[in-house]
């Protein structure tokens, strides 16, 4: 009382009272985050970072960008190449490293304490020439989604080869259709010519022995029989075990057509197990995964490595805040309650042990099998020339199960482009 009868002490008091507010929301500021999103990714990362929203009074304001992967990099590459300033941190694929490095901070420094936590190898694909450009956030690698259900009902066993499985969804599907189920088809992908595709394709032709595209000493070794066979078989799916609409699907196409019970077996990345398992799914209950198909005469089946990471741009308005952030989506507790309630791979190797997501998300340390069997893609020999390289790999497939042209000849023609983009240095 005596305090605010005094009109000396009153000022003072007010005066700090100011001065404390002005220190607070000069320290309090917007991190601008963009990252492409599947599924519930948007909602998920909300939930995820209320807590440091809360703690350290910065919000997190989200730019959203397509589901694509090939129109998200092109509109990365843009932005960072005209040196925005009003995008912090970005969210980038595990094959992007190489081709943005120069336009991202070095995290070597701020993450030493913790790096150590994530898988060596995801940490060594976002290294380069010794700098440290993306945090890893969560890992993937995709698997085969199938209908135990029907393959029960119909006596069959799970597929373990390309070719077997062309069989069993060609028999489940027409049996189903026999029975009243008109809009059932047997296997959907992702079939549009993006980077998807590239990853799908991959996994055919490495699947059959046909080699990685691009070896990691550079040799171009794409244009190999093995190689053809697995393209040619994929394209035999195309308007029989697939819909004639599968060349324009990307992950979330394929996706509505699985969850709305559509489809036998289904191509697609961890994401769309839980979400399979919610409420409004048609397919809860009905479905397990497993290692995607050998082919031909091999034995090992293969999945693209994916993931994505986050990435502090150098032309950043707040860098240490940005840091902050990445620090915290990066770390143990964040990547498990990303595991938890978004179904994320970890990039922390000690969470493939933890007692709650082994009772709560039990298909993750499962996707620890299919996470060995994964192929990189050949971002590390192309380095920047990469995504060229993956475009025409993809035209020269979609070309083929477009019917416009055969694979012998679609291959040959990209062995030919491939071995000039290199012969100008990549």
């Amino acid at each position: 009382m005596t305090l605010m009868r005094n009109p000396i002490k009153q000022a003072i008091l007010l005066s700090i009272m100011a001065a404390s507010m002005t220190s607070i929301s000069a320290y309090a500021v917007e991190v601008n985050f963009v990252s492409g999103a599947v599924g519930k990714d948007i909602e998920v990362f909300k939930e995820l970072v209320k807590p440091w929203e809360k703690e350290t009074g910065n919000t997190v304001k989200v730019v959203p960008m397509p589901s694509s992967t090939t129109d998200q990099f092109a509109q990365y590459r843009l932005w960072l190449s005209a040196g925005n300033a009003d995008v912090d941190v970005y969210q980038t694929d595990v094959i992007w490293a190489p081709q943005l490095a120069d336009n991202f901070e070095d995290l070597t420094e701020a993450t030493k304490d913790v790096i150590k936590d994530h898988f060596p190898s995801i940490v060594e694909s976002q290294t380069v020439n010794g700098k440290l450009v993306a945090m890893p956030l969560f890992t993937d690698a995709p698997a085969l989604y199938y209908r135990k259900d029907l393959l029960e009902k119909h006596k069959l066993s799970v597929p373990k080869t390309w070719e077997e499985l062309t069989e069993t969804a060609k028999k489940v599907q027409e049996a189903e259709r026999a029975e009243g189920s008109k809009d059932l088809w047997g296997f959907v992908w992702q079939g549009n010519a993006y980077e998807g595709l590239t990853c799908n394709a991959l996994e055919w032709v490495k699947s059959f022995g046909g080699g990685q595209i691009v070896e990691p000493d550079g040799k171009i070794s794409i244009n190999n029989p093995k190689a053809v066979a697995a393209v040619d078989l994929a394209k035999s799916w195309v308007n029989t075990i697939s819909p004639p609409g599968v060349l324009s699907y990307g992950e979330e196409e394929a996706r509505g057509v699985w969850q709305t019970g559509n489809a036998v077996f289904m191509r697609n990345w961890p994401y769309a197990y839980g979400l399979g398992e919610a409420d409004d799914s048609k397919v809860k209950g009905k479905f397990d995964v497993t290692t995607l198909p050998t082919g031909g005469d091999n034995d090992k089946s293969a999945a693209t490595l994916g993931g994505w990471n986050l990435a502090v741009s150098k032309y950043a308005k707040n860098k240490e805040a940005a840091i902050a952030l990445v620090k915290f989506l990066a770390s143990t507790e964040t990547q498990k309650q990303n595991a938890l309630i978004g179904s994320k791979l970890p990039t922390v190797m000690s969470l493939y042990d933890d007692a709650d997501i082994k009772e709560k998300q039990p298909i993750i340390p499962r996707w620890k099998d299919v996470f060995l069997q994964a192929v990189p893609r050949p971002s590390a020999p192309t380095k920047v020339k990469y995504n060229e390289v993956s475009s025409k790999f993809w035209s020269a497939v979609h070309e083929t199960l477009s019917g416009k042209g055969t694979a012998a000849e679609n291959l040959e023609v990209l062995e030919a482009d491939l071995t000039e983009l290199q012969g100008k240095g990549w």
